[in-house]
């Protein structure tokens, strides 16, 4: 495994994805594990260093978002609750669940240590999640947990812009559960845009322009960055942009946190959240490595000019 020094830390090791699991329609437990094996074949490769010095989530950690009845139905595999995130119920999906929380956690600790590097961890599985059950192939609130972990350890406010197609309820589902939440992520930190294609885009700038405010007079301390390809117009479950119009989303929070940078250190924390093409599974890995393209760009100062196909379905192979 690749561990020279390189702009960006991804956080993965072999636990974080399950074996592929027949039945299972949503393919995101095993994309952690695809995506760095599509990486391997593109420059980007050049530019990570994966790092697999992490631990799994603990029960304690899991109890900062969920109620303790859910936190143990799903660790002992109990049903109902156990497949309340609608995937089916394995040790081995339990396991990755809590090596995914677990790489998230780490990945927002890390970028506060080392508040000039980009770190990503490749996971999903989080955004729908709720304080008594999963939802929506989500099992547990990691980013929740995350936030609230270095809010309550340091004092550190995040600002989470979450471009998965769908809107991430998890966060806001979660504030009466854990109201020191409303600290660690202001109600208008947690960033889902609105509309599709130039509307889209127009909200996002509006989200955008307000962050960079919020960064520069210190009322934020980190920026944590979700590009869900399930937002990308062929996509079975999204619509909002074209490949195009996913990008210059992509530039718009990158440069900004580029701009920022300029000034002050901003921490950036990545993840991958969903994505779902059923017709050509490595779209959606295209997807995601060249938003990771714009982040060396942009935010890495990598001389990189590279994409990939997305593939309009129906014209695969």
């Amino acid at each position: 495994m690749k561990t020279q020094q390189a702009p960006i830390q991804v956080l993965y090791r072999t636990e974080v994805a399950p074996p592929d699991q027949p039945g299972n329609y949503s393919k995101s437990p095993t994309k952690p594990r695809r995506f760095v094996e599509y990486l391997q074949n593109t420059p980007m490769w050049d530019h990570v260093v994966i790092d697999p010095d992490f631990a799994a989530i603990r029960r304690d950690q899991l109890l900062l978002a969920h109620q303790p009845a859910y936190v143990d139905g799903f660790l002992s595999g109990t049903a109902p609750l156990c497949e309340s995130n609608g995937l089916r119920w394995t040790p081995e999906l339990r396991d990755t669940v809590l090596w995914t929380n677990g790489a998230l956690v780490a990945a927002v600790q890390r970028a506060l240590q080392q508040p000039a590097a980009v770190v990503m961890a490749p996971v999903s599985g989080f955004h729908h999640a709720q304080p008594a059950r999963g939802s929506g192939f989500c099992t547990f609130s990691g980013q929740v947990i995350a936030a609230l972990e270095v809010y309550q350890q340091a004092g550190k406010r995040g600002i989470w812009f979450d471009l998965d197609g769908h809107f991430g309820n998890s966060i806001e589902d979660s504030r009466d559960f854990a109201p020191a939440l409303n600290l660690a992520i202001p109600q208008w930190a947690n960033i889902n845009p609105s509309g599709s294609h130039q509307s889209y885009l127009d909200s996002l700038t509006r989200h955008v322009a307000r962050a960079r405010e919020a960064l520069l007079a210190g009322e934020a301390d980190y920026v944590a960055f979700a590009h869900g390809a399930d937002s990308h117009e062929w996509d079975q479950l999204g619509h909002q942009c074209t490949t195009a119009e996913w990008l210059q989303a992509a530039e718009l929070i990158y440069g900004m946190v580029a701009e920022v940078r300029q000034q002050r250190p901003v921490p950036l924390v990545l993840a991958l959240f969903g994505g779902y093409r059923d017709d050509d599974p490595a779209s959606v890995l295209a997807l995601h490595a060249m938003d990771l393209a714009v982040c060396l760009r942009r935010v890495c100062g990598v001389a990189l000019d590279w994409s990939a196909e997305v593939r309009r379905p129906g014209r695969v192979g």
